[in-house]
């Protein structure tokens, strides 16, 4: 029965994903919003709707692919055999301070994460150097991208470890609280990851350097002072090495705050509409969006390692992926595929959570009197990524964590409005 059951979970999961492909290029044929029709000139449109038809159809093969590889190993009881090798090599690694069940664990996700990575290459390449190339997008090397390829999965492999064996050592010894504890472990390194990505992560793929004295910097450290932002650190990202796309974030909590932009947003954009983006950014660590996301996100996850608390001892969960028996990796993963409706409508509400906050963020911005530029800048950022400009409604709903740019450009001018 639970066989049964994940096989039409992963298919369903699938069929979602193309019926809301199906409603966005169905949407695409429909007028545009007034406040974008100035975006795209005709033979720039006509190439944005070529754009996202291709990653469409891109999306479709790659899906199915993997969609069949997952439903032709788990039916086969892959999972099940691999937890056989890996178990079988932890009982002959001699370490009295770990568990072997932690070390077939942590073995095991490395297994899963090697053999999706190998199946994501040849796809992630044909995207870079065809896709993305063939629109004038990809600035990066074959070298580059094969680079950025090992270290992510290095860097999987490792974060994944140092979760998963924190995790099956409270599991075993204190199985009753393992929901509490895991969330715990979770959120440790939630916060250490929030507070110094952009020191320890970003610069295994991009340098970043402090933004030089200038008209730009003396404009954002301004605009600080009126919104009572204390800045740490505003750096430049050499985005242009890898895309042309622009965009800008903030990251931090602490001393470790700071503003990185990319060097392909200042190519592109005028120093107001800089400044505009910024403001946005500003805003969202004002109205303090990082930590009410996270505190959403603890909720979520206490649920979750409490439900998956009750499934980690289940003997049919291990049965339907081809175990003899029950085991923290196998049956974590076994629960994951259940899980999938409800992750499905969890995103949802998280969407729905970050289109609010980003509503926020920009009526931050409209109060400085900010609404034109940003507005100016969000359309520029857009037509050179080749943005969708009229996205399904159930495809915004269910997938974008912004609204779109015609329902922000209406929001801000109506907040600009009111600021007057």
């Amino acid at each position: 029965m639970i066989y049964s059951i994940i096989l039409i979970l992963i298919v369903g999961e699938w069929l979602w994903g193309r019926v809301l492909s199906v409603l966005d290029i169905k949407a695409s044929h429909w007028a545009l919003p007034a406040s974008v029709e100035d975006i795209y000139d005709p033979d720039r449109y006509a190439r944005q709707q070529q754009y996202l038809r291709t990653n469409a159809r891109f999306g479709w093969f790659y899906s199915t692919i993997n969609m069949l590889i997952t439903v032709v190993f788990f039916a086969a009881g892959g999972f099940g055999w691999l937890d056989g090798i890996v178990s079988g090599w932890a009982m002959g690694i001699s370490l009295s301070w770990l568990p072997s069940e932690a070390v077939a664990a942590a073995l095991f996700f490395a297994g899963v994460s090697l053999a999706t990575s190998i199946i994501r290459w040849p796809f992630s390449y044909y995207d870079t150097f065809v896709i993305e190339q063939s629109f004038g997008f990809n600035k990066s090397t074959r070298l580059r991208f094969v680079r950025d390829i090992l270290t992510s999965l290095l860097l999987n492999i490792v974060l994944t470890t140092l979760i998963v064996i924190p995790l099956v050592v409270i599991y075993l010894a204190i199985p009753q609280w393992f929901w509490l504890a895991a969330l715990g472990v979770v959120l440790v390194f939630q916060l250490f990851f929030g507070e110094f990505y952009s020191v320890l992560i970003v610069p295994l793929f991009n340098k970043q350097t402090p933004l030089a004295d200038g008209e730009l910097r003396s404009a954002i450290e301004r605009f600080a002072v009126r919104a009572d932002f204390s800045i740490k650190g505003i750096y430049v990202m050499d985005a242009s090495s890898r895309t042309t796309k622009a965009n800008a974030y903030f990251t931090g909590f602490g001393k470790q705050k700071r503003i990185v932009l990319y060097d392909t947003l200042i190519e592109q954009l005028t120093t107001d509409e800089i400044v505009a983006v910024l403001a946005h950014e500003i805003g969202h660590y004002k109205h303090r969006h990082t930590w009410k996301s996270l505190a959403s996100g603890a909720l979520q996850q206490m649920v979750i390692f409490f439900l998956m608390g009750l499934c980690l001892s289940s003997s049919s969960l291990a049965s339907a992926a081809g175990a003899s028996e029950p085991s923290f990796h196998v049956n974590m993963l076994m629960f994951s595929f259940i899980f999938t409706p409800a992750s499905i409508l969890l995103g949802m509400l998280d969407n729905v959570l970050s289109r609010r906050h980003e509503y926020q963020a920009d009526a931050f911005a409209a109060q400085f009197g900010m609404a034109e530029p940003l507005i100016s800048a969000l359309k520029k950022i857009t037509s050179q990524a080749m943005g969708n400009l009229n996205p399904h409604p159930v495809r915004v709903f269910v997938d974008y964590s912004h609204p779109t740019l015609a329902q922000r450009i209406e929001r801000l001018r109506a907040n600009s409005e009111v600021s007057k």
